[in-house]
This record gives structure tokens, sequence and C-alpha cells, in this order.
């Protein structure tokens, strides 16, 4: 997998994350509580990710929504902070 491709994939993993979790991205980039340098942070934690192998399995079985990130997923205080 290229870089562009793999940048691609988790930028998809940490969209379908915060959808799941109800951590709306877009609302929060209007309201300035999610800048651009969080976002690519974002996705380079993901990138990062040791369980970045199970989180589409994760994804799927949690598809109708979860409280909650697994436990592994690096970016699970900025959805907490963002569903606040």
């Amino acid at each position: 997998m290229g870089l562009f491709d793999k940048l691609e994939h988790h930028v998809t993993l940490v969209n379908r994350m915060a959808d799941i979790v109800n951590a709306d991205l877009a609302e929060a980039t209007q309201r300035g509580t999610l800048s651009e340098t969080d976002l690519r942070e974002a996705v380079g934690n993901c990138v990062g990710c040791e369980g970045g192998v199970d989180c589409p399995d994760w994804l799927a079985a949690n598809a109708a929504g979860s409280d909650q990130t697994p436990d592994y997923c690096r970016n699970q205080s900025l959805f907490a902070r963002l569903k606040a």
C-alpha cells in the first residue's frame, strides 16, 4: 500500500470512528473546537495505532453506534472531548 493509499485508509477509519461514537468532526471544525492540526494529528495517531488491524472489524461490529471507542484507539480522548 502506497503512502497516499495508507493515509486515505486512515482518514476513512478516523471518520468512521467519529461517526460511530457520534463525534461530529465537520461541526467541531465549524465551531472551532477542532482545528486542521487536530485533524491531522488524529490521522497520524490512527496511522501509528497498534489496533489498526482490529479496527475495521470493530467498526463493522459497531456500525449502529457506540458510546466510546475501543480501548486501543489513540484518538479516544479527542472523540470524547468532541462528544461532550
